[in-house]
């Protein structure tokens, strides 16, 4: 099962968001360190919408969404970027 595809079931399990994308960005960070192309599934933005985060703080919702995503991390994903809103609140994407 793919990085992408083990986020999304683990989010939507934990949290049954109203939307989900999660967006692979390795390619962006091609050359960033010796020896990396840009390849695989290393750097990842997960963009988020769910009730429960309404009435959490920023960090709160980043909080949530890393406990979630342990097993993914501790495995070996580079780099997370997070977007959460609960339903209604405006965002940039």
């Amino acid at each position: 099962m793919s990085i992408k595809a083990q986020i999304e079931s683990l989010l939507q399990e934990g949290l049954h968001p109203e939307q989900i994308e999660v967006i692979n960005e390795s390619h962006q960070h091609a050359g960033h360190q010796p020896g990396f192309d840009g390849a695989g599934e290393t750097h990842v933005r997960v963009r988020i919408v769910a009730m429960q985060f309404g009435g959490m703080s920023r960090l709160q919702r980043h909080r949530a969404v890393n406990d979630l995503l342990k097993p993914v991390l501790d495995a070996g994903l580079h780099a997370l970027a997070i977007e959460a809103a609960a339903p209604g609140e405006p965002r940039r994407w």
